[in-house]
């Protein structure tokens, strides 16, 4: 029972500093979680301090992977914003149809699922909510209906970042990666049928609703279809895929009244040409198509990129063995001399230089951007990682103690205890607790990393398929980024709300109930 507290306490500590009544910012409360689980480490559980500072200081070279990955996608659609592109892309959306549903299912649904695939990190409902505003929708609720739709593609969001790297330290398989993702797909799917109904409902009558069901189901599957076939062969694909063919489907009916209501009068309004349109979007088809060439092993650049050969090494004496591959991949093993300490960093394969920052720049040329507004993208981009960037390298480091240690780690301790306390029952609360993961640190990715090893101990436990109970951590982690409160703070800033944060997360309260319900219950049945 005291190695189960002593484990326990720096989680609990971080879910009441970020849950009370004047909540600590993840920047703060990371960061010291961590320490506290470095002290549990080393005074509780024995672990000598070299290896824990061996532990921690691989953690930290860990943390630039996904660093790099948000300031990257924060850098391309800041040069989106400064060239002007978002303001063409935001003015073809406002010309294409004047239902309000049909609004509401191109910017908040299909729109907002492309963006998750490319960016993630609450920049779809950021982009969104400001969009639906400027068509005369409230702001609160274009908020709040953004946040609710922001969560079927998250599994695969920021390039399938939450379950290539969130599962990452677990040592699982590609094909047990694969398989993860095809069944959190799936609940997906299911749960895309009811959960953005709920969110309509915040947005207009039942009658409404009812009046353009054959459309909002059509632009549904239109995303959600190629997102599941896409999951059976990728991690990076599945939501930035999904998102574009279900964007340029959804479009589509609208422009053509299928299943739609007709708005009439709207086509008199002022269009805007498609070669604008389509030079606007660069920077979001050229990262997919970089994307679609680098990741495709049949074209050889991915083997490129990701070659392990030594084109240089170096022994730093008790630092480790530190070597440059030819792929430019830099990583270090035998971290301190302790055992099974190591780190990695892919260069060029992580999606940051290539394909964000190289797009990015394309861009400035392409736009002509000034000066100026080239500094605005470098500044903007860099404040607005600084915080992240302290909060994720308190969650790494915190992530890799808690799991260090095998059978005898804190994460497999506490995922034996709650699987026997909560025995066949636990496949009903892993949806929630990767909710709680996405809650207190605003990342699915953090998420994954945080309670992906509590989850998978658990399963072994009581005798669970540990792939299907990593898909409902995975389904929970993307579900819970509709009541982050760093997705609430981010979404209410944007579209000049105040004080209204308390609002958002008891309205999203009730979806995120339902959604973890259904992913419980077809998680059931896939055990």
């Amino acid at each position: 029972m005291k190695e189960v507290i002593l484990a326990l306490a720096p989680i609990v500590v971080l879910v009441v500093l970020m849950t009370k009544a004047n909540p600590w910012p993840s920047y703060k409360a990371l960061p010291l979680a961590a320490l506290l689980m470095y002290l549990v480490k080393t005074i509780g559980f024995e672990l000598d301090a070299n290896t824990a500072n061996a532990v921690a200081f691989a953690a930290v070279f860990k943390a630039f992977t996904p660093i790099l990955i948000v300031w990257g996608a924060i850098f391309l659609f800041s040069t989106m914003e400064h060239s002007g592109a978002m303001d063409v892309i935001r003015k073809k959306l406002a010309t294409i149809t004047g239902n309000r549903i049909g609004q509401l299912m191109i910017v908040g649904w299909a729109f907002a699922f492309l963006v998750e695939g490319a960016s993630g990190f609450g920049t779809p409902a950021a982009l969104a909510a400001p969009i639906l505003v400027g068509l005369g929708f409230t702001p609160v609720r274009a908020a709040l209906f953004c946040l609710i739709m922001n969560s079927v593609p998250v599994s695969f969001g920021a390039v399938g970042t939450p379950t290539w790297f969130g599962f990452q330290s677990l040592g699982l398989s590609e094909e047990q990666l694969i398989q993860i993702g095809i069944r959190s797909t799936v609940i997906h799917g299911v749960a895309s049928l009811v959960v953005p109904l709920i969110a309509l409902r915040f947005m207009a009558p039942w009658k409404e609703i009812r009046e353009n069901l054959v459309f909002i189901f059509l632009s549904v599957l239109s995303c959600v279809v190629p997102y599941i076939i896409l999951s059976f062969f990728s991690l990076e694909f599945p939501a930035i895929i999904g998102g574009s063919v279900g964007l340029i489907a959804t479009v589509f009916f609208a422009n053509h009244n299928i299943g739609l209501k007709r708005s009439e009068g709207w086509e008199n309004r002022e269009q805007v040409a498609g070669k604008a349109v389509l030079k606007a979007a660069f920077p979001i088809w050229a990262t997919v198509l970089v994307l679609v060439v680098t990741r495709i092993q049949q074209l050889g650049l991915k083997g490129l990129m990701t070659s392990m050969e030594p084109l240089w090494s170096v022994g730093l004496g008790s630092l480790g063995e530190f070597t440059i591959a030819k792929s430019l991949t830099v990583s270090m093993e035998g971290v301190f001399g302790a055992e099974q300490v190591d780190w990695a960093f892919k260069t060029l394969y992580v999606p940051s230089l290539i394909p964000f920052i190289l797009v990015s720049l394309i861009s400035f040329r392409l736009f002509r951007m000034e000066k100026m507004a080239r500094r605005k993208v470098i500044s903007e981009s860099a404040q607005r990682m600084y915080l992240p960037g302290v909060a994720l390298f308190g969650a790494l480091i915190l992530v890799e103690l808690l799991r260090y240690g095998g059978d005898a780690s804190c994460a497999a301790i506490i995922g034996s205890s709650l699987a026997d306390l909560l025995g066949p029952g636990w496949k009903f609360g892993a949806p929630f607790l990767g909710a709680l993961g996405s809650f207190f640190s605003g990342s699915a990715t953090v998420s994954a990393m945080t309670f992906g090893a509590i989850q998978e101990n658990a399963a072994l436990s009581i005798g669970l398929d540990p792939v299907v109970v990593l898909a409902m951590q995975s389904v929970g982690g993307s579900m819970g980024n509709m009541v982050c409160i760093h997705n609430i703070v981010a979404v209410s800033t944007v579209v000049g709300l105040q004080h209204q944060e308390g609002y958002l997360l008891k309205r999203t309260i009730i979806p995120l109930v339902v959604y973890g319900t259904i992913a419980g219950v077809v998680g059931a049945i896939m055990l």
